[in-house]
């Protein structure tokens, strides 16, 4: 028998079968729920046929082009699905709940698989992942220059068990010119949403919450609006490390990696930094003079992180100066502070 399962319940549910995603690659790609798999019931093209023979003729052509386009498939699909769920417990979805997500439900029960299928599909989904943006969080955020080490910190108030999210980590991005460290692929932006909000689930927003201080935009992924106010009026512990000490540690990050991708990055800031700057910056990088270079780009990113943390409530801003990364000595201070 196949059960209808809200999203929620869903993902509620400590021994949850595997989710099976039958859009197509093209919409799974967009966007998809985390640890969903996809079996796409159409290819990206048969949905496109489908699609315009609905518009065109309309709906029972298209239910009978779909079984055409479907019909040899159907034992691939079983195979798959066993291959993938062996215990033959499994749930699926489609866009809207509808008739492909029924279609393989359907031919899975008739074959003898637990089948749960998901109400109101991915758009349930995304509705509900937008909830967990408009949550209040008790947010303490970790700012400071660039250099000052502050992922290096949050992942080791993860480790110790703090509720931490890594920004930067889930857009794949660093979020300067040099982010991508000419490696890094960005999910889009529906997936960064939904990678965010499947890590904001697990958040008890009874304790604290560590995050970074974030621009808006995180390479090309934007943090949703509500959230990043939240950000923005929450508690800043501002990590006071000494130039010399955030020159080495950049050094360390960015000083292996293509030269010609930190030409490229630089004179992408190239009207920020101003010609002269941005001309010494890029002969430093040719001379491998990489420790001249950071010093040089550092002027702007400065001169940039300044100004926001003057747009900042200042009783919110708390300085905090650090020889090296001690998460202890963070996590003592930030105790201090009503968040």
């Amino acid at each position: 028998m196949v059960k209808p399962v809200t999203i929620d319940t869903f993902l509620q549910e400590a021994d949850a079968p595997l989710l099976v995603d039958v859009r197509t690659p093209a919409e799974y790609a967009q966007g998809h729920i985390p640890g969903a798999v996809n079996v796409p019931l159409f290819s990206n093209e048969e949905r496109v046929q489908v699609g315009t023979t609905y518009k065109q003729v309309g709906r029972e052509e298209a239910i009978l082009l779909g079984f055409e386009l479907v019909g040899p498939k159907w034992a691939g699909f079983i195979r798959q699905c066993l291959e993938l769920a062996p215990g033959k417990r499994i749930a699926v979805h489609c866009w809207r709940g509808g008739m492909r997500s029924g279609a393989m439900a359907w031919a899975l029960d008739l074959y003898g698989f637990d089948v749960s299928v998901i109400r109101g599909g991915y758009k349930a989904y995304r509705q509900l992942a937008r909830q967990y943006f408009e949550k209040t969080y008790k947010l303490c955020v970790l700012g400071g220059m660039t250099g000052s080490g502050k992922t290096k910190l949050l992942l080791e108030l993860k480790d110790k068990g703090e509720q931490v999210i890594d920004l930067e980590g889930l857009a794949q991005h660093q979020g300067s010119s040099f982010g991508s460290m000419n490696k890094l692929q960005q999910p889009t932006q529906e997936q960064f949403e939904n990678n965010l909000a499947t890590q904001l689930r697990a958040v008890d927003t009874d304790a604290v919450l560590w995050l970074e201080d974030e621009s808006l935009k995180i390479g090309q992924c934007r943090i949703p609006h509500t959230l990043w106010l939240q950000l923005r009026a929450a508690a800043l512990i501002d990590l006071q490390v000494s130039l010399e000490q955030r020159v080495a540690l950049l050094v360390q990050e960015y000083g292996s990696l293509d030269p010609d991708f930190l030409v490229e990055g630089t004179e992408r800031i190239h009207k920020r930094l101003g010609p002269e700057q941005t001309q010494k910056a890029i002969t430093a990088i040719r001379e491998n003079r990489m420790a001249d270079f950071v010093r040089t780009v550092l002027a702007y990113y400065d001169k940039a992180y300044r100004k926001g943390l003057g747009m900042r409530a200042q009783e919110k801003v708390f300085p905090l100066v650090l020889r090296e990364a001690e998460s202890a000595a963070l996590f003592s201070f930030a105790q201090t502070i009503d968040l």
